[in-house]
This record gives structure tokens, sequence and C-alpha cells, in this order.
């Protein structure tokens, strides 16, 4: 047992059974240790990569009040954390040997885990991004409304929404070099791709949506091509892909989007997004 009674298992399932209700206690806040699990239990540990995976939960008297989750070849993910039990956390898993690529969390819990990790291992902090967390309230397209259609891909469209996934991974900064193959155990084999048409079916805008866990669906990602911006397409498609989730009984759509892009911040609060929390990812040197 780890020290302000953290307790850690390798076991995605025993974990879940001690810490699910505390996830699903707040689904929103909660979203991507219950993504990442659901993905683990489906898909198993090897999607993430060589190695297991490690998952912690701080409990008291019977009760989870936090936890942390790390992943073959990724960093640390956490639920909201005081300084001080940020800082425990850091001094034990420093004290086990754990190297750590990043973390994520919360702004306030990332950056006090950061600067906890830093004084235990030396390693630098260096903030990645800062995220915002939408939840939908009330849907509302925007006007005027682009004209076109929304068309669903299958399976059959594999190297059409291949070409969508490598143009939105390149233009973010992650791995654009997937192809039909490799896309399958890719973050973006598992989601549902929807494409805006222009009328003469040309497509200008992709946008996914994750399975739906614990009754919400996150929106992820959106996409439109440098050139084809500014015509409202990236806020069609996302209100086709929002209403879909709501109508097929989402009972919360969420999204992240990049605060240092307030062209999309500023899309999403038009068509009916509501700031939640502030998320950051803090790379260590």
């Amino acid at each position: 047992m780890l020290p302000n009674h953290w307790q850690l298992t390798e076991d995605v399932d025993d974990f879940l059974a001690r810490a699910g209700e505390f996830l699903r206690s707040r689904p929103v806040v909660h979203l991507m240790p219950l993504t990442v699990t659901q993905r683990l239990r489906i898909r198993g540990a090897a999607y993430y990569g060589t190695g297991a995976p490690l998952f912690g939960r701080l409990e008291r008297a019977g009760e989870v009040h936090a936890t942390f989750h790390r992943l073959p070849s990724h960093g640390l993910g956490l639920t909201p954390l005081t300084p001080g039990q940020a800082d425990t956390l850091a001094a034990h898993l420093a004290g086990l040997g754990h190297s750590l690529p990043y973390v994520s969390a919360d702004h306030a819990t990332a950056t006090a885990f950061a600067e906890a990790w830093q004084r235990h291992t030396g390693a630098t902090p260096t903030l990645r991004v800062r995220l915002c967390l939408y939840r939908l309230g009330t849907l509302t397209p925007p006007a005027p409304f682009p004209a076109g259609r929304a068309r669903v891909l299958g399976e059959e469209d594999r190297e059409e929404i291949v070409h969508w996934c490598n143009g939105f991974a390149a233009a973010v900064g992650e791995n654009s070099s997937m192809d039909a193959e490799s896309w399958a155990g890719s973050r973006f084999g598992d989601k549902r791709y929807t494409l805006w048409e222009t009328p003469d079916g040309t497509p200008v805008s992709m946008a996914g949506a994750n399975p739906m866990v614990a009754g919400h669906v996150q929106v992820d990602p959106v996409y439109t091509p440098a050139h084809l911006r500014g015509h409202g397409y990236a806020a069609a498609v996302s209100v086709e892909v929002s209403r879909v989730a709501l109508a097929e009984g989402a009972s919360e759509v969420v999204l992240f989007a990049d605060l240092a892009n307030p062209t999309s911040n500023a899309l999403y609060r038009r068509i009916g997004y509501l700031p939640v929390t502030e998320f950051a990812t803090y790379d260590f040197s």
C-alpha cells in the first residue's frame, strides 16, 4: 500500500471493481480513465503497447477519492488531486523507479504533479498543450447553415478514413504515417466517422465520435483542411455528429478543444457546447 492510502494494481477488472463507481460518479471529468479502461477491456493491453498497464486508487475508509492510470509507452493520467496528494504520489512513483514521459490531468492537478515530479526526479516539465473540456448544452446549428449533407463512412471507406485521419494528425503534430493496416490499431481505429460534403459530393470536413462510455460520447477528431476553412463546414459536421449521439441515447456529448486555437473554441460555443474545466499535458525531459 502506498502512503496516503494509494493502492496499485495491473488488473483493469480489479481496478474497475473498486474504482468504477467513483469514476462513474463524475463521468464528464473522469472521461479519460473511463475511456481508457473500456478500450483495455475490449481491445486488450496490447492496444497500448508492450508491457502491463498500472492503475492506482486513493482510498480512505473504503471510499475512493482519486485514481491514476499509466499505460505501456504512455504517460500518467490523473483524476483531480490536491497538491499534497500529487506530491505524495510523485514521491512514491519516483521511489519505485518509474520514468514518466508526460502527465495529463485537469490543469491544476497536472501543474501540481509536474512541479512535484521535478522536485523528486529533477525532470524538467514543459507544457505541451492546454485543452478546454466542453459538454453539450442546447445544440444550436449555425446560421447560415452551409449547403450540403452528412455522409457516415463505413468499412468500405477505409482508405478515405485513413486519409482524413492522417490529415488531422499532421495538423495537430501527431504521427501521420498511418496506412489502412496500422490505422485499425491506432487511437483512431474504434471511432465512427462522418464527412460533410458539398452539394456536388465533395468532402470538405470530418468529425469522429468515440464509442459511448458511461452514457457519454466524445466527439473526436474534428478536421477541415486549411484551404476549406471559414465556410462553416466544421460546425455543420460537428452538429450532425452531436445530433446523432443524442438520438442514439447519449446522456452527455463532450469534446476537447485546444485553448491555443480560439477559432475552434468559439465554434463549439456557438453550436451549444459549454466549458467544464481546463486540462493540461506536461512533457518531462
